[in-house]
């Protein structure tokens, strides 16, 4: 009754977080599009309000004019609408859903004895010390001297950002070592909304309501923030969904897999915000980051293609079926069953189910990639041997013979 209460709760929280996640997601693309779509206004009174841009759009069957201020109206209305819980509600629903999987039983999906034999708590403590440190050095970086020169700062960042693949990759399994590198990012980027943008924006409301002229500094550093969140967001969307991906985080070299898919999204969302700026350049976009992210993912693709072990092709003949269902039976079955007998699984993971000859068989493409890339068994909860792995590859490998 408790793993089935547990999946009920994952499946609620998750959901949540989907939802909210989808609101904060689009008001911040609804945004960064606009503020590059703003033309300067035409009309005088515009000018004399202090509005520095202006965009006309129909959508729904309604024409709208949304306007900027070059800083803030003389007087700020009664009724102003404020973008922040979006933000919160992903973080704080996200946080929970990675507590109920990651942090309640770490030995499942996020202690990988192979890659470093961690106690659970030691695991737990890495992983909210790199939400919160992730968090501390940015925020540092921003204020430093270094946050005044963009392009300096956007090189550091990356290299932080390559240590820390590359450090989670080496004390967590690959699964876990891709969330918490989102949630990382994840946490950077609602830290902005928190601690920098909402205060800015609130300060800029307190002086226009004091009748004192806004700092331009708050306005400087929202944008500078908020940029930085727009270019996070696909790298944070990838590590969401790498999960169901086993050839990614289960890769020999998942940190580079991982460094250039988040170069990729990266690169592929400065292209979009470019594009949004297309009519300062008569309609012209440069291809090239569009082109870099989009061969980031193919050299991936290329780099990660099946390819037979040589001693899984050596001993390929001498591999017997009923040997596979005796390994899959030892090492799989006990949570892809009809009914698992693993504890914590009320059922078997996405359905997958291998207490049979006929389901093995429907299911050996899987099959090889998960075992081949190690992702499976789950931290190797079963002991599944270097020896059997290959077997099972090389059964396959072989057109999984009968």
């Amino acid at each position: 009754m408790e793993a089935y209460l547990l999946d009920w709760l994952s499946l609620l929280v998750r959901w949540t977080h989907v939802i909210v996640g989808i609101a904060w997601i689009g008001a911040s693309f609804y945004f960064v599009w606009l503020d590059n779509h703003l033309l300067a206004p035409t009309d005088e009174t515009l000018k004399n309000k202090g509005v520095g841009g202006e965009l006309w759009a129909v959508h729904g069957g309604g024409f709208y004019n949304p306007q900027k201020y070059k800083l803030a109206p003389t007087q700020i209305p009664e009724h102003l609408h404020w973008f922040y819980w979006e933000a919160y509600s992903t973080w704080l629903s996200g946080f929970l859903l990675l507590s109920l999987l990651y942090y309640v039983s770490p030995e499942i999906y996020l202690i990988d004895p192979a890659v470093a034999d961690l106690g659970r708590w030691t695991a737990v403590g890495i992983g909210i010390g790199t939400l919160a440190g992730g968090w501390l050095i940015y925020d540092l970086l921003c204020r430093s001297p270094i946050g005044k020169n963009l392009n300096l700062l956007a090189a550091v960042l990356a290299v932080l950002l390559a240590a820390s693949a590359f450090g989670l990759c080496s004390v967590f399994s690959g699964r876990g070592a891709y969330l918490h590198f989102g949630a990382m990012l994840g946490t950077i980027m609602v830290g902005n909304v928190f601690f920098v943008i909402i205060p800015g924006q609130r300060a800029m409301v307190a002086a226009s309501q004091a009748g004192l002229p806004p700092d331009p500094a708050n306005a400087l550093r929202a944008k500078q923030r908020s940029v930085h969140n727009t270019y996070f967001t696909l790298p944070v969307l990838l590590t969401m969904i790498s999960n169901h991906y086993a050839m990614t985080y289960g890769a020999h070299h998942n940190a580079l897999v991982l460094i250039a898919l988040t170069f990729a999204g990266a690169a592929i969302r400065v292209w979009f915000v470019e594009r949004h700026k297309a009519h300062e350049r008569g309609g012209r976009t440069s291809p090239l980051a569009a082109i870099a992210g989009v061969a980031a993912i193919l050299v991936v693709i290329a780099g990660l293609r099946p390819v037979p072990p040589a001693s899984a092709a050596a001993g390929a003949t001498s591999v017997s079926f009923a040997q596979v269902q005796t390994i899959i039976q030892t090492r799989c079955a006990s949570c892809h069953a009809e009914h698992p007998t693993q504890p914590g699984f009320f059922a078997p993971p996405k359905g997958h189910m291998l207490d049979t000859p006929a389901r093995i068989l429907a299911q050996k493409a899987e099959i090889r990639q998960q075992v081949g890339s190690r992702a499976m068994p789950i931290g190797n909860l079963t002991q599944m041997s270097d020896d059997e792995r290959i077997a099972v590859l090389a059964w396959i490998d072989a057109g999984a013979p009968q």
